[in-house]
């Protein structure tokens, strides 16, 4: 489902127009503006459970390798993440946020590779500002882009990819741009749509065991947190940081 798409409704704000990038494994090339990189499963969930846990940053990289070498280079820094969904021997974290939420995260600087989520921020070369989302955040983010009064908000779609229907990242940036419109919608349908998508139903399946069922059951606690996780360029790294209310 590579492409882009344009709302033809406008966002609350004046002349912010909604657009939705769906390029395979959310590489975000095209994506321009205020640029929110969706990933649902589980990226974006996780680094939002290490916050609440006390982690003071997450740095976001594309490969296993760039993880490897900043962890050598940030003394105490933790690694998480995964390679295909599933875990990375070297890393101290996969990229479930059950087991973040389990980790002792304080004052902990963490860096984090995921095949769509980091992936798709890094490559987002075109964003005059860019912000990760998912639907634990989703009032927050929605916060902290109007806040911004953006003229152009860019959805990247990190979920299209591997074939699959990326239904649980579309939800979510089909919910938050409703809000963003004014509106507000009942999320119970938005929420259905993640564990009725390609991802969302290995989380019911016996062989994907590093899949932890409780994932999900997290990843669609919307608002669970009253934060947004804006993404900042630092010394040539990504580095997101919590930012409240």
């Amino acid at each position: 489902m590579p492409g882009l798409r344009t709302d033809g409704r406008r966002a609350a704000g004046e002349g912010c127009t909604v657009r939705f990038v769906t390029v395979p494994g959310g590489r975000a090339g095209d994506a321009t503006g205020t640029v929110v990189v969706v990933d649902v499963l589980r990226a974006f969930t996780t680094a939002a459970v290490a916050f609440a846990g006390g982690a003071r940053e997450i740095l976001l990289v594309e490969t296993v390798e760039d993880a490897m070498a900043l962890r050598s280079q940030r003394h105490g820094a933790l690694l998480m993440g995964e390679v295909g969904g599933l875990p990375v021997d070297e890393f101290d974290l996969s990229n479930s946020p059950v087991e973040a939420d389990r980790a002792d995260l304080a004052d902990r600087v963490m860096v984090q590779r995921t095949t769509a989520g980091t992936s798709g921020a890094v490559n987002a070369r075109g964003a005059d500002r860019l912000i990760a989302a998912s639907f634990v955040v989703a009032e927050g983010t929605v916060r902290q882009i109007l806040g911004w009064a953006p003229d152009t908000v860019s959805f990247v779609i990190t979920g299209a990819h591997s074939g699959r229907d990326a239904e649980e990242d579309l939800s979510c940036a089909d919910y938050l741009a409703a809000r963003l419109r004014g509106e507000r919608p009942d999320p119970a349908p938005y929420l259905q749509r993640v564990r009725r998508s390609d991802a969302g139903r290995l989380f019911a399946q016996p062989e994907h065991a590093h899949l932890p069922p409780h994932d999900i059951d997290l990843a669609c606690d919307i608002d669970r947190y009253n934060v947004a996780l804006p993404i900042e360029r630092a010394d040539g790294h990504l580095v997101m940081r919590p930012a409240g209310p």
